[in-house]
């Protein structure tokens, strides 16, 4: 009797550590998964849009106990690929017409949840310092993707330059220029590549992010640039991207309240000087 007491002493000690164990794996498993909830990851171009983040966001986020995790890319095609696949919650450095190309071409399934701000696309002086001095033949850098390009065109229609066969066209390329008096050559190239030739082209036409990268002053050193209060500042203000089914996480409030707050609005006034606008 002893001996069979005994037995199920030790049975029963055995099942209660076991337990004691899982239990402690399970507290451990959960106070892991809720810092995980509490920490919010985004894709972003290094200027303005993660310092945007890093210095506005960030502390109106942890006030509120989030943690903001930025992931800084210099290209167009991989914070949108990291946001389909789940490597981060959502992306800010696009706006919707290149969003709706993006989605077309690759077949992934990204949605904007929130506009930000307008980037003046502007025209910039290489070898040739301003668009009177432009010679016949001149070259012309301009981003190779759809919705960049057909902002490029409508600027330089826009400064008498060419002409597109429709004048209001955010989806022309050279193809549709029906006049080009100057016989513009174009360089074709991946938008954060156009910043690098500036010194090989006689002008380039560069987003206000890569302009600021390549240390232009968008208000002084642009030869023309888009109005704020035009068609461009309306179709392309830059804009909070998730995955579809995402749109209204906690985490996606957290930031669009965050993005769209007086913070920002200040930050963006006082240190870009009108090389970027909010929108809100």
């Amino acid at each position: 009797m002893v001996k069979r007491n005994a037995i199920v002493s030790t049975a029963l000690a055995i099942t209660t550590i076991a337990a004691l164990a899982l239990s402690g794996c399970g507290s451990s498993s959960g106070s892991s998964s809720s810092e995980d909830d509490k920490t919010i990851t985004v894709a972003a171009s290094p200027t303005p849009h993660a310092e945007i983040l890093n210095n506005a966001v960030k502390p109106i986020l942890e006030k509120d106990g989030y943690k903001l995790e930025v992931k800084e890319f210099t290209d167009y095609v991989q914070p949108n690929t990291a946001t389909e696949e789940g490597e981060v919650d959502a992306n800010y450095f696009q706006h919707k017409p290149y969003l709706d190309d993006f989605n077309k071409e690759k077949g992934t399934h990204l949605v904007s949840v929130e506009a930000v701000h307008f980037e003046p696309f502007g025209l910039y002086p290489g070898k040739t310092k301003s668009l009177d001095a432009l010679q016949d033949g001149a070259t012309v850098a301009v981003p190779n993707d759809a919705t960049n390009e057909a902002r490029a065109l409508l600027l330089l229609q826009d400064a008498g330059l060419i002409k597109l066969k429709d004048a209001n066209d955010i989806t022309a390329t050279p193809k549709d220029i029906t006049e080009n008096p100057k016989n513009l050559q174009f360089k074709e190239l991946e938008a954060a590549v156009v910043p690098t030739v500036i010194n090989d082209v006689d002008i380039a036409a560069l987003n206000g992010n890569y302009a600021i990268q390549a240390k232009f002053d968008p208000s002084k050193d642009a030869l023309t640039s888009e109005k704020a209060d035009g068609l461009a500042a309306k179709t392309y203000a830059n804009i909070l991207v998730v995955k579809q089914g995402n749109e209204n996480t906690e985490k996606t409030k957290e930031l669009k309240k965050a993005l769209n707050s007086d913070e920002v609005r200040d930050y963006i006034n006082k240190n870009y000087k009108g090389a970027v606008l909010p929108v809100f």
